[in-house]
């Protein structure tokens, strides 16, 4: 559970698309490449690239843990905790943020964290920001955005009836900004906010748009929302399946699958969201860009998120990942990544 959309550029060329050639697109786990070892522990990873090409990974935690690497793989040296306590929203496990997701825009960095017990309905997302990303200088902690079952607003639909965990903001062509967010209950869900990404416009007539939805009563196994920009579409993402709670013979201890990568995408950043066969994402479409493969040496792959390429290089796919060779508990997770090749525009994961 878990999830930084960079600026859409306006002058990006639309691709129209063709049809998908089946010949092309990966069909079975073995054709999934490993996974690009990360080399640092991480569940619900997020990486800002920042200007100055340095890599910053956000993860959840006491005071929401952050580190600094060159490149992808590393080397992370961690920088402290980016809030210097709990956080101000008056919701169980506050000491603990979690799922945290970080943009830059303008002269201002915003973190969007989850505070909320694992399980728990009771939840929200809050924000945090910063002028600068320096080791052991602390953000300012604006408290809740949204929040579900207790709060204001919890009980106005779509807060009523779903959860505030996973919270990931993007901003779109016009420059609106959009809160991506949402777990298993009623599926995945996008509120507009206001232009100060602190809050939104009317709390209690929130604009919003049903994202993704499995169709199951009983666990509606979707969370982790992300959202990128390519070639004219963008592409909504999300992780399908059990991330974390699995016997020592791999299988879930829920009836569910392990965690798989998915995407939907639209010419509109509110939808809907397609997946290569034409399926609505709201009518359980989704399609498997990355999942378990070569004999669980990857398992698990989930709580994503798209880095856009800069001056001609690849869009890169990281996530956590487990692996039969480390363990297929929570502490396990560790980060991975992938490169991005889009056929007929869709995304395929490659290693290099």
């Amino acid at each position: 559970m878990f999830r930084i959309l960079p600026y859409i550029l306006a002058t990006a060329s639309l691709c129209f698309g063709a049809a998908i050639d089946a010949n092309n697109y990966p069909r079975a786990a073995e054709e999934f490449p490993l996974a690009n070892p990360g080399n640092v522990v991480a569940h619900d990873p997020n990486i800002l690239r920042d200007d100055d090409g340095s890599y910053y990974l956000f993860k959840g935690g006491v005071g929401i843990t952050y580190y600094k690497a060159p490149k992808l793989s590393g080397p992370w040296d961690e920088m402290g905790s980016l809030l210097d306590g709990p956080s101000i929203i008056p919701k169980e496990n506050r000491t603990r943020p979690w799922a945290p997701s970080v943009l830059k825009r303008d002269d201002t960095y915003y973190c969007f964290y989850t505070v909320s017990l694992p399980g728990s309905e009771d939840s929200a997302i809050g924000v945090a920001t910063t002028k600068t990303i320096k080791k052991d200088v602390f953000w300012k902690d604006h408290g809740a955005i949204i929040q579900t079952k207790t709060g204001p607003g919890s009980s106005i639909f779509p807060f009523k009836g779903s959860n505030a965990i996973d919270g990931m903001v993007f901003i779109d062509h016009d420059g609106k900004a959009y809160l991506n967010y949402g777990s298993f209950r009623s599926g995945l869900w996008q509120v507009r906010l206001k232009d100060d990404l602190m809050a939104l416009p009317d709390i209690k007539k929130p604009d919003f748009v049903h994202l993704a939805d499995t169709g199951k009563e009983i666990r509606n196994d979707i969370e982790g929302s992300f959202m990128s920009f390519h070639n004219g579409y963008y592409y909504f993402w999300f992780s399908q399946g059990e991330c974390c709670n699995f016997k020592d013979d791999f299988t879930p201890v829920t009836d569910s699958k392990p965690y798989s990568i998915r995407v939907g995408r639209s010419k509109s950043a509110r939808g809907p969201f397609v997946d290569r066969n034409g399926k609505e994402t709201t009518k359980a479409g989704g399609t498997v860009v990355y999942a378990t493969n070569h004999d669980r040496k990857v398992f698990a792959p989930g709580g994503l998120g798209v880095l856009a390429g800069k001056n001609g290089e690849r869009d890169v796919l990281y996530y956590h990942y487990l692996s039969k060779d480390r363990g297929t508990k929570f502490k396990d997770a560790e980060l991975g990544y992938s490169y991005l090749e889009y056929v007929d525009g869709w995304p395929v994961a490659k290693k290099d």
